[in-house]
């Protein structure tokens, strides 16, 4: 195919293929070594303030400074975050007057609520008490709100500002002080604001779309990489949907999107999602099947843009689609194999404890020993290697998943079928961090009202697939007349709603 023979340019979008970095990223620190720190960000600073401490900050002032801030290597714009959030946060020393004049003032009964009629008599006192309330009201609020709510009604201040929170959170990895945080949870809270339901557009993504902005799906998805234009254009036409979340202050490039594959039935790996060719008659499908959830904003992270586009693509797929009644996931379980050989790691070491004390590799008694593999599990694998020195199953288990060889060979492939998949459903039902799952993907599905429907064995064969979680893959099941009543419970104890085959898996465990 020619330039010519499409209504968008290919050589644009080949352009996008795959190697562009689509995330804005602060250029490298300066070779200078002897340059000061401060020389960079010094007038970015001066835009700083001249910004936050105006009553109602020029665009161009707002301009120089996101212009200077972009500017800045990862330093310098680590030290810029540092002074906005504590040269101005809030004016406690101000505040402290307040509260003391207030307090002042109330414990006189003038106006208070020791004497309900002092209001009726002294309107001047009750009026000064409620001109303190609002003084200390806005006395509360940091210095820097106005400054950011001031820049998100610039052109593309909306964008900035997911910029300006990617590089906070980058910071709060390093040093996780409690100015940081402030400043994090105002910018995030105002950001949820800012981003409600109703100020997003829900938009199909087709092939007939901008090449601009094709080239953002193929740079931003995030899951199953996008290979090359047929695939590209497979994921876009019969058979499938792309939907994404449209804010008008970031036009022309989606928040947020999902792809969804039209199928008879729920799909049980990726390889017949993405290699689905010819795709079945849409008339004839009965399940849609959610497999990439992708955010284009690093910025944006914590605030649940997913939970309302799923609800939203399924309520259009619903209305447009009546025949489809099955609504799920064909998800990637990207903690599992971290997981499992931290647990080998933790059990082995206690063996090893347990041996300096002169117990055998078996009997080793401490109140945290488990055993990770059944009996018949560790003599499959035993067998599946033709061990021959004196390694114990874990630590066999953990050789094997370190190497990543085993996807190559049959026997031990089959071997380790039995315990990753019992131990997965463990990690999914039973593995909790703050009373929540785990699993950052089971814990997004749970908290959207889904439950866990199956797990899949060689689901994604990919390097990823088989480096994240052994190639296993799960399918969250969305049943439309449950969601709230799933959501609510998980969010209120923590219960995760499993159909019957993965509860029994994991009972099973818990009798042995």
């Amino acid at each position: 195919m020619t330039r010519s023979q499409t209504p968008k340019s290919l050589a644009v979008l080949l352009r996008a293929r795959m190697h562009a970095d689509p995330i804005p990223s602060p250029p490298p620190a300066s070779p200078d070594p002897s340059a000061p720190p401060a020389a960079a960000s010094s007038p970015v600073r001066h835009w700083l303030h001249a910004s936050v401490s105006a009553a109602s900050p020029s665009p161009a002032a707002l301009d120089c400074f996101s212009d200077g801030y972009r500017s800045l290597d990862r330093s310098g714009r680590h030290e810029i975050l540092r002074s906005l959030a504590t040269d101005y946060d809030v004016p406690r020393a101000r505040v402290r007057d307040l509260i003391r004049q207030y307090v002042s003032v109330s414990t006189t009964g003038e106006g208070g609520d020791e004497h309900p009629g002092a209001e009726k008599e002294d309107g001047g006192a009750a009026s000064a008490l409620y001109r303190m309330e609002r003084g200390l009201r806005d006395a509360l609020r940091p210095k820097y709100a106005g400054f950011l709510e001031a820049m998100n009604a610039q052109p593309g201040g909306l964008k900035f500002l997911a910029v300006i929170r990617a590089d906070l959170l980058a910071l709060l990895g390093e040093e996780n002080a409690p100015v940081l945080r402030a400043l994090d949870g105002y910018l995030k809270e105002k950001l949820v604001t800012w981003l409600s339901p109703a100020a997003l557009a829900l938009h199909q993504i087709t092939w007939d779309d901008p090449a601009s902005l094709l080239e953002k799906i193929v740079a931003y998805e995030a899951v199953h990489p996008i290979r090359n234009l047929i695939d590209l254009k497979r994921r876009l036409g019969v058979g499938r949907r792309c939907f994404g979340y449209f804010h008008p202050a970031i036009p022309g490039e989606p928040l947020i999107f999902i792809e969804v594959a039209l199928l008879k039935d729920m799909a049980t790996s990726i390889q017949e999602v993405l290699l689905d060719v010819p795709p079945i008659a849409e008339s004839e499908a009965k399940c849609a099947l959610f497999y990439s959830i992708s955010s284009t904003q690093p910025g944006l992270s914590g605030i649940n843009l997913g939970k309302f586009l799923l609800k939203r693509v399924i309520d259009m797929l619903r209305r447009d689609m009546p025949s489809v009644q099955t609504f799920a996931t064909l998800s990637p379980i990207p903690g599992f194999m971290q997981w499992i050989l931290a647990k080998l790691a933790s059990q082995i070491k206690l063996a090893e404890t347990g041996l300096k004390e002169g117990n055998s590799l078996e009997s080793a008694g401490s109140t945290f020993r488990e055993s990770v593999l059944l009996p018949e599990e560790e003599k499959l694998l035993q067998n599946a290697v033709e061990q021959i020195d004196s390694k114990q199953g874990i630590e066999l288990l953990q050789d094997i998943l370190t190497s990543s060889q085993w996807v190559k060979s049959d026997k031990l492939s089959a071997a380790l079928k039995s315990p990753l998949m019992r131990l997965c459903a463990r990690y999914l039902a039973r593995e909790k961090k703050r009373g929540k799952a785990l699993d950052a993907v089971a814990n997004f599905h749970l908290q959207n009202g889904a439950m866990i429907e199956r797990i899949n064995w060689m689901a994604d064969q990919s390097e990823k697939g088989i480096e994240q979680s052994g190639g296993i893959m799960v399918n969250y099941l969305y049943r439309l007349e449950n969601i709230e009543e799933y959501a609510l419970s998980y969010s209120g104890t923590g219960h995760i709603h499993a159909s019957p085959s993965l509860s029994k898996y994991v009972e099973e465990q818990l009798d042995t």
